[in-house]
C-alpha cells in the first residue's frame, strides 16, 4: 500500500476507544499519530493492555492537535462532547468518523428527542452502516457509525424490508454483554448485580430503538437486556412474512443483500452464537420460519466492541479512503 492515513482516536481509553486503538495498530495503511482521552481528568496516560501493540501516551482532548497531526478522526466522546468536536474536526478538513449516537438520527424531532446537542449540519452524516451505505463513504465528511444493536436488527431486517416480505410488528429481543453499557460504573454494572442475572432495560426508552425504525422505516418494539458477559450480542428478531413468502425467498433476499459483503455471515437454520462471532467483525445472520403460521424468527450475533463498533469503524474507513473493505479486520 502506497499511502499510509494519519489517524487520531479522541476518547481512546474507554472499552471502543481501546478496541479502535488495537485495531488500528495493527492495520497496514493507518498509522495512529495520537490518542486522546475523553477530557482531562485522567491526565497523560498510558494502556497497560496495549503494551508492545500501541506504546504512545493518551493525552488530553485537543482539536487543534488532531487537526494538525492527523487526516482521519475516530471519535469515542460522550455525546455532548462529539456534538462540539465533531462539526470542529470537519471544518478544519478532516475525515470524522463518529461512534457516538450524536449524528446518527436524520430526523430533526428524533434527533432533539434523543440527542438534544447534537447541532444542525450544512451537510447531514452519512450514517455508517456500511453493508448498506458503501457507495456514499468514498465521500463522506462526517460518517455516524451505527449502534450495536441497531447493527445487528438492521442487517437481519434490512434486506427483508426492502424485498417487501415482511407484514406487521417487529420485535427485537436483543442481549448484550455487560460492556455494550460502557466503561463508566453504575450500579447496573456493578459484578454484584450483573453476575448470574439478566435484566431488561430501557423499554420504550432506548435510542437505539429509534435508529433501528429510522433504517428500517417501520414501528419496531425493541427490549435489550444485559447478561453477564463481557462482550457480545445476540438479537432474537420475530416477525411475520406475507402470504405468499417462503424460507427460500427469505434466504434469497438475505443472499442478494450481502453476497459482496465479507463481513456478513449467513449461517440459514444453523443459528449462530455469540462465542462465534466474539473478536471478530463479522455479523452471523441465521433464520428460521413456520410456513403454517408465518412467523419467520432470525437470529443475529455479533461482538459489540468490533462489529458494533471499532471494526465497523474501521470498515468504513476502508471503503472512504479506497482501501480493501477487508484490511486490518481478517
Amino acid at each position: 500500500m502506497s499511502k499510509t492515513i494519519s489517524v487520531g482516536i479522541a476518547g481512546a481509553t474507554g472499552y471502543a476507544g481501546q478496541e479502535l486503538l488495537r485495531l488500528a495498530a495493527r492495520h497496514p495503511a493507518v498509522q495512529v499519530t495520537t490518542a486522546m482521552a475523553s477530557g482531562n481528568a485522567d491526565g497523560v496516560r498510558t494502556l497497560p493492555s496495549l503494551t508492545r501493540i500501541w506504546d504512545g501516551e493518551i493525552t488530553l482532548l485537543s482539536v487543534d492537535r488532531l487537526a494538525a497531526d492527523t487526516e482521519a478522526v475516530f471519535m469515542t466522546l460522550p455525546d455532548l462532547v462529539a456534538a462540539e468536536v465533531g462539526p470542529a474536526l470537519v471544518a478544519r478538513g478532516l475525515r470524522v468518523f463518529d461512534l457516538s449516537g450524536t449524528f446518527r438520527l436524520r430526523d430533526p424531532g428524533q434527533r432533539q428527542r434523543w440527542y438534544p446537542a447534537t447541532p444542525d449540519l450544512a451537510t447531514p452524516a452519512v450514517y455508517g452502516l456500511t453493508e448498506h451505505y458503501r457507495a456514499a463513504l468514498p465521500d463522506a465528511r462526517l460518517v455516524a457509525c451505527p449502534g450495536c444493536y441497531p447493527t445487528a436488527a438492521v442487517l437481519a431486517l434490512r434486506p427483508l424490508t426492502d424485498a417487501g416480505l415482511l407484514e406487521g410488528d417487529v420485535i427485537v429481543d436483543a442481549k448484550s454483554g455487560i460492556s455494550g453499557a460502557g466503561k463508566t460504573p453504575s450500579e447496573r454494572t456493578h459484578f454484584s448485580e450483573c453476575h448470574g442475572s439478566v435484566a431488561a432495560y430501557g423499554l420504550f426508552a432506548h435510542r437505539h430503538g429509534a435508529e433501528i425504525e429510522q433504517e428500517l422505516e417501520r414501528t419496531v418494539t425493541f427490549t435489550p437486556h444485559l447478561v453477564p458477559l463481557d462482550r457480545g450480542i445476540l438479537e432474537t428478531i420475530y416477525v411475520r412474512v406475507r402470504p405468499d413468502v417462503n424460507e427460500t425467498m427469505v434466504a434469497a433476499a438475505l443472499e442478494l443483500a450481502y453476497a459482496a459483503a465479507p463481513f456478513v455471515r449467513l449461517t440459514g437454520g444453523a443459528l449462530p452464537e455469540i462465542k462465534h462471532v466474539t473478536h471478530t467483525n463479522f455479523c452471523d445472520i441465521g433464520w428460521k420460519l413456520d410456513a403454517g403460521s408465518r412467523r419467520l424468527v432470525l437470529i443475529a450475533c455479533l461482538d459489540n466492541l468490533v462489529k458494533g463498533a471499532a471494526g465497523q469503524a474501521l470498515q468504513n474507513l476502508n471503503v472512504a479512503f479506497g482501501l480493501d473493505e477487508t484490511t486490518g479486520l481478517t
